[in-house]
C-alpha cells in the first residue's frame, strides 16, 4: 500500500485570509522548506558539502535560500542590508555545515519571512523599491514575487545536486 500524498501547499486551501499575491510568496516558501527536508534531509554531512565537478553544495544552497528570502525582504521593506546580513552573505559558502544548522536556519528564516510577507501583504505592490548598492528599480510586487521564484531555483539546484551526492562513492577526492 502507498503513503497517499498530501497536496502542495497552493492547493491545501491554507492562508485565505492572506491576500493571494502575499499567499502564492507563502506557499512557494512553504513548498521549498518540505521539499528541502525531503530530498536533503538525509544527507549525511559528507554529502552536504560536497562539491562534485565544483558545483556549490547542498549546504551552500539551503544557507542561501534562508539568507536571500532574508536580504529580498529587507529591500521589500524599503530597506538597505546591514554588516550582519553582509557578513552572513560572505559566510554561505563555508564547508562545514551540519543538517541540522542548516535546516534550523532555514526555518528560522521561513518563519521570520512569514511575518515580514504578511506585514507587507495589503501594502500597495506597485510601490517603487531599490536593490543593492547600484540600488536597481523595482516593486514591491517584483520583490515579492522574486523571493518566491529566486527560492523555488536554488531549491532545484539544490535538489539535483543532492541526488547526484547520494550516489557519489565514499572517496575524498568527490568532494572537490
Amino acid at each position: 500500500m502507498t503513503e497517499a500524498r498530501q497536496p502542495e501547499p497552493w492547493l491545501r486551501g491554507t492562508l485565505s485570509e492572506v491576500p493571494p499575491i502575499a499567499r502564492a510568496v507563502l506557499h512557494a516558501l512553504q513548498l521549498a522548506e518540505e521539499d528541502l527536508l525531503k530530498w536533503c534531509g538525509p544527507l549525511d554531512q559528507r554529502q552536504l558539502n560536497a562539491r562534485p565537478t565544483g558545483v556549490v553544495s547542498v549546504a551552500f544552497q539551503i544557507r542561501h535560500i534562508a539568507r536571500s528570502i532574508d536580504r529580498l525582504l529587507t529591500y521589500a521593506e524599503g530597506r538597505q542590508l546591514d554588516e550582519t546580513q553582509m557578513a552572513a552573505l560572505r559566510a554561505e559558502s563555508d564547508t562545514d555545515a551540519s543538517a541540522q544548522d542548516v535546516f534550523h536556519e532555514l526555518r528560522t528564516e521561513v518563519e521570520k519571512a512569514e511575518m515580514r510577507i504578511r506585514a507587507l501583504a495589503t501594502s500597495d505592490l506597485r510601490a517603487p523599491r531599490v536593490v543593492g548598492r547600484k540600488e536597481l528599480p523595482t516593486t514591491l510586487g517584483g520583490l515579492l514575487v522574486h523571493v518566491a521564484d529566486h527560492t523555488q531555483r536554488h531549491v532545484g539546484q539544490a535538489i539535483t545536486t543532492a541526488k547526484f551526492v547520494r550516489g557519489m562513492p565514499s572517496h575524498p577526492s568527490y568532494s572537490d
